[in-house]
């Protein structure tokens, strides 16, 4: 029996990319582009998904970030192309949804939060109410699985605004770190870590619909820049721009852990070792005017 082929949407993006680079060393990776597959065109989707008859669709794609999250259209279009996908369900086995922590609504702190709280609010950013409105299809659907990050950093990320590429880079170049508001408590995974839980699921039918991808350890900000300057081994100034604790933004991990009991977390120091290795292999890459 050949590997089983999982398509990849959303592949030129961070999380997606990571993936395809990933889980080509266990699947047979489709990872078309946009000009190879437009996700806004039903038509097309459904004969990309007829003709590639796929084991399994990790749906990564979507148009603006939480970053612009009520940038215009941004709701619209990113459950459009969801639907396309989602409404494709017979040419397919199964589907994985990369979901996100706003789902449960980002104007409330959230201090790890557990799945069953989905649903208590509505959230009222395009971005989070997009995914809510994702994960309220899902609930009524089958062979779908939802996995929420709460933060994920890795290579290619945006370092011009992604905080822990940002705050390595601006080391590299012996800026001073920025936090742009206030400290703020997060359960940032490492994107080789949300690979291996991807690939779980494709491999394994979970018992629950949505899980909190997550590991066991949350960080902040603040500590994280110092997590930084250890690593390099420098003093650099970290600049926090307004005082006090912003809102938590953390996810209870015991669903996922009950998925995969003997799962092991990259610790966050380590995650942050990593990238600032690569990124210091490929520093001649970065352009230190977006910093």
């Amino acid at each position: 029996m050949g590997k089983k082929t999982i398509l990849i949407t959303g592949a030129s993006g961070f999380i997606g990319r990571n993936l395809a680079e990933q889980l080509a060393k266990s699947f047979g990776v489709s990872a078309p582009n946009r000009s190879e597959l437009d996700l806004l065109d039903a038509a097309a989707v459904q004969a990309y998904m007829k003709d590639g008859q796929f084991d399994a669709v990790v749906h990564c794609a979507g148009i603006g970030s939480a970053r612009n999250s009520n940038a215009e259209g941004l709701f619209e279009k990113n459950l459009r192309i969801f639907k396309n996908v989602a409404g494709c369900r017979k040419f397919f086995g199964k589907m994985i949804q990369v979901g996100s922590g706003a789902e449960y609504d980002k104007r409330i702190p959230l201090v790890r939060v557990q799945e069953k709280e989905f649903g208590k609010h509505v959230p009222a950013d395009e971005y989070g109410l997009c995914k809510y409105e994702c994960s309220k299809y899902i609930e009524e659907a089958d062979g779908i699985t939802c996995l929420r990050l709460f933060g994920c950093f890795g290579k290619y990320e945006d370092y011009s605004s992604r905080f822990i590429s940002n705050a390595i880079c601006r080391s590299l170049f012996g800026f001073p770190i920025s936090i742009a508001n206030r400290n703020v408590i997060f359960s940032y995974l490492y994107v080789d870590d949300f690979a291996r839980i991807v690939e779980h699921f494709i491999g394994h039918d979970g018992r629950h619909k949505f899980y909190n991808a997550v590991p066991d350890e949350t960080a902040d900000l603040l500590s994280i820049a110092n997590m930084v300057n250890e690593i390099s081994g420098k003093e650099l100034s970290i600049i926090v721009k307004k005082p006090g604790m912003g809102n938590e933004y953390s996810g209870g991990n015991s669903r996922l852990r009950e998925e995969v009991p003997k799962f092991r977390f990259t610790p966050m120091k380590d995650g942050v070792g990593k990238l600032y290795s690569w990124y210091k292999s490929n520093k001649a890459s970065v352009d230190s005017g977006k910093l």
